[in-house]
């Protein structure tokens, strides 16, 4: 029987069907790395998800990190030791790890050294839409944009082949539909990976004390320049078409131009940019040459468009140029805007096509907790146990699943800003709100990642909070991957174990307790408790573990279905008004569980009145 080949290793010359994020992890593979290491964060987790299903294959070193700085860290230190790297996470996650980040420019590194970074444009699933080509200008690292998943791959390889040739770490920057668009990818030849360095003691290279970083700051300034003009000469800068309308498209908004210039038949020089930081100079004067009128189209800040004025203003060249102007900054970009603006500049009558009108009334379809999902439970119980003690907490929410808790109706986070900052906020509304007690939620892996010093600092200065850790034993919202309190590794091995409620009573947590959701008595009767420990001006931590109900589904470990007797049913609707499980549908006059989708937790039992659910098992 022929081995099974995983579809990331596929032959040289053979073309695969990837996503955006695989063909990343590839183009790595094809460069030989020999350390990844990540945060998973969408729309980027696929990338070292991918390269962990191949890691034991390829003898690779491969780990989910406790935190993007931590990832960060390693890959930076197995790049320092001349073993290539890369680091992957979101948007946001770049913003944990930009303390080493501004100063892996000034060392540098001995071996290719790539952080991806994949933005969020409309905010799928992230809590800003912050553009991370800022980092490149701010950091002084470049940025590569690729356009399609091909270039993906292509722009990982040269990222780590720049990278290692300048001895200096680059930046992949991908989008949503990059990272996961799925398109043919022709695969380049594999390498053997190099999974072994050595740092000989080099103190004044990477100790970045004053003294040293001063000197540090000349050469990486020099070397900016350098990068500057060699980035010009990469075919995936260049100058395409002609006309006396230039449009400089970088990265997705290539491919929206060259459909855009279709559509409206229009004949323009476009000048593609893949490095949109820095922009190449060189390659910008001889776009503009003879031109009228200028768009630049990307997404979404006017990055490209500030330094492309800068360039022309220095070179003294006068013409018009539009941008954000026509284009805006909010969103993703479409083929209709992009048109839109071209057909402006161009004195052009053109309106994008009028939507198909649908004569069907199409019920909403929110976002909502899976059927069964553990988190429910918790929301329920804890807003029993609130109205149990006649008070009405502040609710500090976090980012997870349990975001959806700020839907009715639990209605249970009045803020989600970062991660961690659910204790992180706590500690300053314990010292401002007092008549209110403080109830900071977040999850297993949130806690791992950026909980752990908020609640030292929550102890340290006596900041009275429930600290409420839902742990369903997995990172489910980014795709069950694996965190410490699992005790599973990114390659699968089995790593040490560590558990939340020991964390919190080695901190000095005044009251510490587990309990499980599923059991609706218990869960309130631990949540008063741990209420009235905050209302008496402690700390208490608790944690509400029951595995994700998808999570269990996928290892078989749902073994009852549960089901409506109508005869006992009087229609009272507490199970949809309190639960707003999917499985429980509403008829006629009566509810009834949709036995494929139930879960079998057992909470609709529980708080029915009049017992009328019964067990299938």
């Amino acid at each position: 029987m022929a081995k099974h080949v995983h579809r990331i290793l596929g032959e040289s010359s053979t073309t695969v069907f990837l996503l955006g994020n695989e063909a990343i992890a590839r183009g790595a593979i094809e460069y030989g790395i020999g350390v990844a290491a990540a945060y998973p964060g969408t729309p980027s987790s696929e990338i070292i998800g991918t390269l962990a299903e191949v890691a034991n294959e390829l003898g690779i070193y491969v780990e989910w990190s406790t935190n993007e700085k931590t990832a960060f860290e390693l890959a930076y230190a197995a790049a320092m030791s001349g073993v290539p790297s890369l680091t992957a996470m979101k948007h946001v996650g770049l913003n944990v790890a930009s303390d080493p980040l501004m100063s892996s420019a000034y060392t540098g590194v001995k071996a290719g050294f790539l952080i991806v970074s994949a933005d969020d444009p409309y905010m799928h699933s992230s809590q800003n839409e912050q553009d991370n080509r800022w980092y490149g200008l701010h950091a002084y690292i470049p940025v590569l944009e690729p356009s399609n998943p091909q270039e993906a791959k292509e722009l990982t390889y040269l990222g780590l082949e720049l990278s290692e040739k300048f001895l200096h770490p680059f930046i992949l920057r991908s989008v949503t539909r990059v990272s996961h668009t799925r398109a043919p990818v022709k695969l380049g030849s594999l390498r053997t990976p190099r999974v072994s360095g050595s740092f000989p003691r080099e103190p004044e290279r990477w100790a970045v004390i004053p003294a040293h970083a001063r000197k540090m700051k000349v050469e990486l300034v020099r070397k900016w320049r350098e990068l500057a003009e060699v980035l010009a000469d990469i075919q995936y800068n260049r100058v395409e078409g002609d006309g006396k309308l230039l449009v400089v498209a970088s990265g997705v908004g290539y491919a929206y131009s060259r459909d855009a210039l279709k559509l409206l038949k229009v004949n323009a020089r476009i000048l593609k940019i893949s490095t949109p930081v820095p922009l190449p100079n060189k390659l910008v004067a001889k776009a503009v040459e003879g031109v009228e009128k200028i768009l630049v189209v990307e997404e979404t800040d006017p990055i490209v468009e500030m330094q492309l004025k800068n360039i022309l203003f220095d070179m003294d060249i006068h013409v018009e140029i539009h941008g954000e102007d026509l284009i805006g900054r909010i969103g993703e970009l479409t083929i209709d805007r992009v048109a839109q603006a071209i057909a402006k500049l161009c004195g052009l009558e053109w309106s994008p096509p009028k939507p198909i009108e649908i004569h069907i009334e199409i019920p909403p379809r929110p976002p909502v907790l899976c059927p069964g999902c553990p988190h429910r439970a918790t929301f329920y119980a804890l807003k029993l146990a609130s109205r149990k003690l006649g008070v009405d907490p502040i609710y500090t929410g976090d980012i997870g699943c349990y975001s959806l808790g700020i839907a009715p109706p639990y209605r249970m986070q009045d803020t989600i800003i970062n991660m961690g900052g659910s204790i992180g906020l706590a500690n300053g509304f314990s010292h401002t709100v007092r008549d209110r007690p403080v109830v900071a939620i977040l999850g297993d892996s949130t806690f791992f990642h950026a909980g752990i010093a908020p609640m030292i600092n929550a102890v340290y200065n006596r900041s009275p909070m429930l600290i409420l850790v839902l742990d369903n034993e997995t990172t489910a919202m980014t795709g069950f991957q694996p965190h410490p309190g699992t005790g599973i590794t990114a390659r699968g091995l089995q790593g040490r174990k560590i558990g939340i409620e020991e964390i919190a009573k080695a901190t000095g947590v005044d009251y510490v307790n587990v309990f499980d959701p599923y059991d609706i008595t218990k869960a309130i009767e631990t949540l008063v408790k741990g209420l009235r420990i905050v209302m008496d001006g402690g700390i208490a931590l608790l944690v509400s573990r029951r595995i994700c109900s998808l999570l269990a589904l996928r290892l078989g470990l749902i073994k009852s279905r549960y089901t409506i007797d109508s005869n006992k049913c009087i229609g009272c609707l507490l199970c949809v008004k309190s639960l707003a499980c999917p499985a429980i549908v509403v008829g006629d006059a009566k509810p009834y569980i949709v036995e494929s989708l139930c879960r079998g937790c057992g909470v609709c039992a529980q708080i029915c009145p009049v017992k009328a659910m019964v067990n299938k098992e």
